[in-house]
């Protein structure tokens, strides 16, 4: 655990876990380099550029059959090493070179250290420290893609005489452990969920439901769409999902906490919820199947088509990681929020009429 973390745990904690895993991530995210290979977590744009690439055409496909707005906000929450970003603007550039002269961009990042890293691939860029500081005045595209686990999460359990709101302390000499002594507020347990038998967990990211609604309210006043893919699943539900990676293993939440990256997996029937009243939301949709229906398999057979035999082993590896069943393709999911006068997204079922 982070010495400073701990010592703050110490003098102020208990802690909620929300306020702890933000204080983690800050820490982190500012000291460590969590991307790739050598990093504690492997991203999909790391995995292969066909994955921006095709975020790239979805933006353009909307776009084009939007009119082609001659200004666009061009947006991504938590760009890492900037690489969907690179990969997206270059099949924007080939695919719809008026979208790459129309847009602006702006990139949603706190870490100095790592808008450092962004600006040397993306040095035309704008940066903020939140969505609320982007521009209004034009239409916004806007990607997210493995923002939402990272934000903070609050966790109720169930206790034998009610549900209670789990915090972090450290008490003396020893580790970081979990508090339970504060009554959780009923109104953040969905009814249906009230009843769960001793020892359930209830998650809710209460930070990932305000960027849902935010969004959906920028992109009905503006115009626009955004698209949100994340390892998740659509609640309400029980489960403990809290998890920390460090060197590209599996580590204690707690025990690592300001020194692993910790995430949890996202509801995406909360965001749905948040981002409804104000916006069309279409998904999740997993991610295969809406990587599948942008043209993952074509894109990979012609990037194939001119690779060695070792790189088309490489690429077809690659694809099968991003979509298939057994790894991606089921767990990760893509979620839509759009305009209503703007034309549905390509990659989501079609919704009645």
């Amino acid at each position: 655990m982070n010495p400073e973390l701990a010592e703050l745990l110490k003098r102020q904690g208990p802690l909620p876990l929300a306020r702890v895993m933000a204080l983690a991530a800050d820490q982190y995210y500012a000291t460590k380099e969590p991307f790739g290979t050598a990093g504690d977590f492997v991203t999909a744009p790391e995995i292969s550029q066909m994955f921006g690439e095709l975020i790239g055409l979805w933006l353009a496909d909307i776009w084009q059959r939007a009119g082609a707005p001659k200004r666009v906000l061009l947006a991504e929450l938590g760009p890492g090493r900037g690489t969907l970003m690179v990969d997206a603007l270059r099949a924007i550039q080939r695919a719809a070179p008026a979208l790459a002269q129309a847009a602006e961009l702006h990139l949603v990042e706190r870490s100095p250290r790592l808008r450092a890293i962004q600006a040397k691939v993306l040095p035309g860029a704008t940066w903020h420290d939140d969505l609320g500081t982007l521009p209004e005045d034009a239409p916004l595209l806007l990607v997210a893609n493995e923002f939402l686990d990272a934000l903070p999460i609050a966790q109720f359990e169930k206790l034998e005489d009610g549900w209670v709101l789990r915090r972090v302390e450290v008490a003396g000499s020893s580790g970081p452990r979990w508090d339970r002594s504060v009554g959780a507020n009923l109104a953040f347990i969905p009814a249906s969920l009230r009843d769960a038998p001793r020892g359930s967990i209830h998650e809710r990211s209460f930070a990932a439901e305000q960027v849902g609604a935010a969004v959906a309210k920028r992109v009905a006043a503006q115009g626009g769409a955004a698209l949100f893919i994340d390892y998740g699943y659509a609640g309400p539900a029980l489960g403990d999902t809290l998890q920390a990676l460090k060197g590209g293993q599996y580590a204690d939440a707690l025990e690592t906490l300001g020194e692993a990256d910790i995430s949890a997996h996202v509801d995406f029937g909360a965001i749905a919820r948040a981002a409804d009243p104000h916006a069309r939301v279409q998904g999740p949709q997993p991610q295969g199947m809406f990587l599948d229906s942008l043209g993952l398999p074509e894109r990979a057979e012609r990037l194939k088509a001119m690779a060695s035999n070792a790189r088309r082993a490489e690429i077809e590896a690659a694809r099968v990681r991003l979509s298939s069943i057994g790894a991606m393709g089921r767990l990760f999911q893509a979620m839509a929020i759009s305009a209503s006068d703007w034309p549905a997204p390509a990659g989501f079922p079609t919704l009645p009429a």
